[in-house]
Parts: C-alpha cells; sequence; structure tokens
C-alpha cells in the first residue's frame, strides 16, 4: 500500500508573471474537439490544464470567455474568501432552473439566503437523529434486493438506494415508490436534456423547434404534480410524522408566514434531485473502489462487522464506522460527485495579480483539484488520508460537498446515508469487480458508465 500520510505541498506557482494574459483555448479547438467534449469533457480539461497551467481561458465566441481553474488559492477565494462577488451562473439559475424550479440549488442573492436559513435547520444533526431509523430500514429494504453472485451494474441499484431513502426522510410513507419511480426516472432524463443545452449551446434553438425542450418542460410539471398530490395527502391527514417534509411545512419567514406551495414543491424537488443523485453516484464509486482493493475491502469489513444497526443509537453505531467513511471521503476525493463548480463574477476583481472583469464567468474544477499535486500520490485509492488526524491538511484543496455559505446543506444526511449504506453491504457481500477501466460520464454530477460488480454473499 502507498503512504498514508500527505505532503502539504505548497500551491503551484504559475511560470507566467502576474501581468501575463491567462493563457487561452481558442474556439476552433472547442469545435475541432466538440464530440469528445460532449461525450466526456474531463480529458480536455485535463489537457488543458497540463499544457497551460492551472487556470485557462477558453473563447467560445462573440466575445464570451469562460476561465477554468484548478488552483486552490483561486478556489478558496472564490467560494469562501470573496464569496458575496460570486453568484452561480445562468446555467443554473436558468437553464437547470427552469426544470426544477427555483430553489437553493437554483437561486441566488436574497431569495437564496431566505430560503437557506429556513431549510437549513432541517438538516441540523439533531434533527437528523430522529431520521435515521427511517434511513436504515429504506437503506435494509433496498439492500435486501440485491441478488447474491449475480453480476449487476451498481449505477441503477445505488440511484433506487439513494431515491428510497430521500423519498422515506421526506415522507414517511410505505405506498409511494411508484410514484417515486416516476419522479426519478423523470429527473434523470431532464438532466441528459439539460447536458445536451449545455454542451450543444449552438443547438439550443433546434432544441426548441423540434419539441425536446417543451417534452422536458412538461416532464417538469409532471414532477411537480407528484410532489403536490403527497403534499395535498399529508395536510388532508393532519398527521404529523417529524420528518424532512414536516419540518419544511412549520418553517417560517422572518414574519412569521410558511413558504407558499409553488416555494415548497421547488425545494422538494431540489432535494430529491441533488440528494440522490450525487449519494448514488459516491456511493457507486466507492462500492467499484473496495472491489478493486480487497486488503482495503477486508479492512472496512472487519470495522463493519462489529456494528448492528438494529436498535437504539444508530448514530453512536456510525461514529464507530470511521474507516468506512475515510473510504468514502476519499473515493469522493478520486470521484467527486460535483466535478465543477461555476460562478460568476458581480464586480470586477483581481485574482493571482490578474484583472477579471465584471461577469466573468469562472469553472472551478473539483475533479483537477483533488486529483492535483496537492496531494500524495493523488491517483492512488489510499483512506487512510483521511484519518482524523490528517483531516486539516486537506482543508484547502477538498471539497467534495462544496464550500462556503453554498456548501451542502445536506452533507451530514448524505454521509450518515453513504456509511450506514456502506457497511450494511460489506456485512453481507464480499465485492468483486472484473473491469479493467471505469468509464466515466460526467453530466451535472459525475456518474460511472456501465459499473459492474459481482455481489457475492459471506
Amino acid at each position: 500500500m502507498q503512504k498514508m500520510t500527505d505532503n502539504k505541498t505548497a500551491p503551484r506557482k504559475s511560470s507566467a508573471s502576474s501581468k501575463d494574459p491567462v493563457p487561452s483555448v481558442s474556439q476552433i479547438d472547442i469545435l475541432k474537439h466538440q464530440n469528445s467534449i460532449f461525450r466526456n469533457p474531463l480529458p480536455f480539461h485535463h489537457e488543458n490544464f497540463e499544457q497551460l497551467g492551472d487556470t485557462f481561458m477558453v473563447k467560445l465566441g462573440a466575445g464570451y470567455k469562460v476561465i477554468f481553474t484548478r488552483n486552490a488559492d483561486t478556489i478558496k477565494y472564490i467560494l469562501q474568501k470573496n464569496h458575496k462577488n460570486y453568484h452561480k451562473s445562468p446555467f443554473q439559475t436558468k437553464d437547470l432552473g427552469k426544470y426544477i424550479g427555483q430553489g437553493l440549488l437554483t437561486s441566488n442573492g436574497e431569495h437564496w439566503r431566505k430560503h437557506r436559513r429556513m431549510v437549513q435547520p432541517a438538516f441540523h444533526k439533531k434533527k437528523l437523529v430522529g431520521l435515521l431509523d427511517v434511513m436504515w430500514s429504506a437503506v435494509h429494504d433496498e439492500i435486501g434486493r440485491i441478488e447474491p453472485g449475480k453480476v449487476q451494474n451498481v449505477l441503477p441499484m445505488m440511484g433506487d438506494l439513494a431515491f428510497q431513502v430521500v423519498a422515506k426522510s421526506l415522507f414517511s410513507a410505505e405506498d409511494i415508490r411508484e410514484r417515486m419511480q416516476k419522479l426519478q426516472r423523470i429527473t434523470v432524463l431532464n438532466q441528459k436534456m439539460l447536458i445536451k443545452e449545455m454542451r450543444r449551446p449552438y443547438l439550443k434553438w433546434w432544441f426548441y423547434l423540434n419539441g425536446d425542450i417543451k417534452r422536458h418542460l412538461q416532464l417538469s410539471k409532471d414532477a411537480g404534480a407528484i410532489l403536490d398530490q403527497i403534499v395535498e395527502e399529508r395536510l388532508a391527514g393532519g398527521e404529523e410524522n417529524d420528518d424532512l417534509l414536516d419540518m419544511l411545512l412549520q418553517a417560517k419567514y422572518e414574519d412569521g408566514t410558511s413558504m407558499p406551495r409553488q416555494q415548497l414543491l421547488d425545494e422538494l424537488l431540489i432535494l430529491f434531485t441533488a440528494g440522490h443523485e450525487t449519494t448514488a453516484n459516491a456511493l457507486s464509486f466507492t462500492l467499484y473502489l473496495l472491489a478493486k482493493h480487497p486488503e482495503i475491502q477486508q479492512k472496512a469489513y472487519r470495522e463493519a462487522a462489529e456494528v448492528n444497526f438494529i436498535g437504539n443509537d444508530i448514530m453512536g453505531k456510525l461514529s464507530r464506522l470511521s474507516y468506512t467513511q475515510q473510504c468514502i471521503e476519499e473515493a469522493m476525493r478520486l470521484y467527486p460527485p460535483v466535478y465543477i463548480i461555476d460562478r460568476v463574477s458581480l464586480k470586477q476583481d483581481e485574482i493571482d495579480g490578474r484583472q477579471f472583469g465584471k461577469r466573468t464567468t469562472w469553472l472551478l474544477s473539483m475533479y483537477e483539484l483533488h486529483r492535483s499535486e496537492y496531494w500524495e500520490s493523488p491517483e492512488d485509492f489510499i483512506p487512510e488520508r483521511f484519518a482524523a488526524e490528517l483531516k486539516k491538511n486537506h482543508s484547502d484543496h477538498y471539497y467534495p460537498f462544496g464550500a462556503g455559505p453554498r456548501m451542502c446543506v445536506g452533507n451530514n444526511f448524505a454521509m450518515y446515508e453513504m456509511v450506514m449504506a456502506v457497511a450494511s453491504i460489506l456485512k453481507k457481500y464480499s465485492l468483486e469487480a472484473d473491469m479493467d477501466e471505469l468509464q466515466l460520464d460526467p453530466l451535472v454530477s459525475l456518474r460511472p458508465k456501465n459499473l459492474i460488480l459481482r455481489f457475492v454473499a459471506r
């Protein structure tokens, strides 16, 4: 095994002076590689980072430019130190927003701040303790659907697991699986449509003309109708279940009013979309890496074998699964579900000795940052690097849930769910992988493509 410690490598110094312009990629280069970029832009990003340095510009025509960076100081500055000057881009607020509404993920400014204050209390650790039994019930049921000995595509399985965890934690209901499966299909279809729009913006007129966008907007309305029906059933029943839906229904603005129905539906749809998608991806990558590293899998299994989630104090049991959590954290370093973060500057700003104008679009590459020279042996799977005494070494170059005020509101929820799921799977199955190479499918989040594993009953 590789060494378990990391060097605190100093940030890479640019070979260019502070007065040099940002190296650029021409629009011709983009057009030349458009098909491969559409399939998977990560190799194109990596090639340019290696050739041009940690920050480069892509020219997209009509004077529109995008700045890519994997520089840790720049990323921290934009997400944390000067976050007030950087909003989410129209890709999220408008393009993604038209499919999933104007909630936490797709809003800026006062609208975002107001609803963040309302939603965040539902995800405090003390509140989540009350959801752990529901979470365990969903995880247990979904793991029971795994067919031992059979070679299986992991992502759909983990997608179902993560979706059911979110559904039951939100609604505490046992009779909504069919509706949740329809909602899950809608979120996947709309995500694929959004990626087509994002990576081929020059065809957007055609997507409107041929009815693609209209069809997907109708799917979004169908998703809203599903959620609206569930909310109506809850209100008509008059029962309190102390689940996430109850918490959102009881949340109040500063003037004492409740969240309007449409806003509630937007927040629910975003919780489903973001909550299950990123978790399913992270779980799939974690299981793959454990399958490819039997000695690490065995160490995690020995830890999991000592924990039984049946009974009381699930939070205490989760705290005993520190190595399992390290495996997940390392998987999210290698394959961050949110592999790129976008921001647009509100005012002119100086970064790394260069002046950038108002409305500059930044793409912050978490995928590249997590595999950069800030890490020792960055391509290797080394869960030990996230031991408690070493985590502080990574705080400036590890952002699996984002950073700053817009850090994912459900990060604790997701980690509890993933630790519980991985430990429960390892207790019941050993994992085997015959795949020589993992293919990536970067959509709105980073997904694996055709990730095939065998679950062998222990």
